[in-house]
């Protein structure tokens, strides 16, 4: 098992709350992390027919098995068991207890935030970050690391992209997350994907989504609400504070693993990826992506929003911090240019308030200071992300 940075979160979650529950999307490791960190604890697989009946028919007895707390692996299979948890837990006061993973779908969410109220600890865990793979891990060069993304299984078997990922979308994508929409075109429903893919970096409208896939700006929302909830998909919003300009109050849209936006645009290796038009945007999406991941494996929240105001000014990212906001500019270029701090320094002169130093993320090599930023390269950022 490659170490997970989010282990020392969850490690300090079991020390405050009965309940820890590891959400996140398929495949990202939660149950490989749950069974390592809690080893002695009994494991309940959900997916089992035999253990989701029992739990669906008697959670009473179901639960009474584990006297010393579980995993309960792919929880969302039976959220009403939750309400049940909640009783074992508060008779027995014993912090981490009981440890949930289980994929973020409505009835799982609904469930934590409704039954488990002030007893569960929550981490989202996203695919492998660059610092989790470390220098031996990571792939040795941007294009590579662009068309495999992060999920652990691309890591740890002799698997390519292309294979995995077909077989993702077929067994996940248009499995569970259709199922959970009822959608009855599955082709559709396929090209609503893609093209969510393929907006990844922009603006989202989802008018113009939806006219492109053909159905209405309501069931756009709709589809993409569940994609974010399954960690597919992530809403970058617009800053909140007004610099002196009108701005842009719409959030821009990412995907949450740059290979599978790779695989779902057709990108299948890296001599196309080197020439590809979405290469901006792959570069951009995986720079955002690791930045999520710095944050939930923290245990944080995102707090990453973009800025851009009425006369096209923009910023690509910025990071809240508690020792203020830091501007991040992201330029897929592997050779610095000497105009690439202009938007920094515009954006921090219209700064009200406390700001770090601006810092740029760019496809080459090296990490250092260049007219007020600080500078890294592809790799540098991915194997430190933390704002110095």
């Amino acid at each position: 098992m490659i170490p997970r940075h989010a282990s020392a979160t969850l490690q300090r979650l079991a020390t405050g709350f009965p309940v820890l529950a590891i959400t996140g999307p398929r495949q990202s490791g939660k149950t490989t992390l749950a069974r390592a960190l809690f080893s002695d604890k009994p494991y309940v697989s959900l997916e089992n027919p035999e253990e989701r009946e029992f739990a669906d028919t008697d959670p009473k007895r179901f639960l009474a098995r584990f006297t010393e707390g579980a995993v309960l692996d792919e929880v969302q299979r039976c959220p009403a068991l939750l309400s049940w948890v909640q009783l074992e837990v508060d008779e027995r006061r014993r912090m981490g207890d009981f440890v949930l993973t289980g994929s973020a779908q409505f009835d799982l969410l609904a469930g934590i935030t409704q039954s488990l109220a002030g007893r569960v600890g929550r981490l989202e865990l996203l695919p492998l970050s660059g610092a989790e793979l470390g220098p031996g891990g990571l792939p040795d060069t941007l294009d590579a690391a662009l068309l495999k993304g992060g999920y652990p299984a691309l890591y740890d078997r002799a698997l390519s992209p292309h294979d995995w990922f077909a077989n993702y979308v077929a067994t996940y994508v248009e499995r569970d997350v259709r199922q959970i929409l009822a959608v009855q075109d599955l082709s559709q429903f396929h090209r609503f994907v893609r093209m969510c893919a393929a907006r990844s970096g922009q603006m989202l409208n989802l008018a113009a989504l939806g006219a492109d896939c053909g159905i209405s700006a309501v069931t756009a929302g709709k589809w993409l609400s569940v994609l974010e909830t399954s960690y597919l998909m992530f809403r970058l919003p617009p800053h909140h504070r007004n610099f002196g300009k009108r701005l842009v109050k719409t959030p821009k849209l990412y995907c949450l693993d740059v290979g599978l936006m790779a695989w779902l645009l057709g990108i299948r290796d890296i001599t196309t990826l080197q020439t590809h038009p979405a290469r901006g945007a792959l570069f951009e999406t995986w720079v955002v992506s690791e930045l999520v991941k710095n944050r939930f494996n923290a245990g944080q929240d995102a707090a990453l929003f973009f800025w851009r105001d009425s006369v096209g000014q923009e910023m690509d990212v910025l990071l809240e911090t508690p020792q203020g906001l830091q501007g991040i500019e992201v330029k897929s270029g592997a050779t610095f240019a000497s105009d690439w701090p202009q938007a920094l320094h515009k954006w921090a002169a219209l700064a009200d308030t406390a700001t770090l130093p601006p810092r740029i993320i760019f496809g080459g090599d090296g990490r250092y200071e260049r007219q007020g930023c600080q500078v890294s390269g592809w790799r540098e950022f991915a194997l430190n992300p933390a704002i110095p």
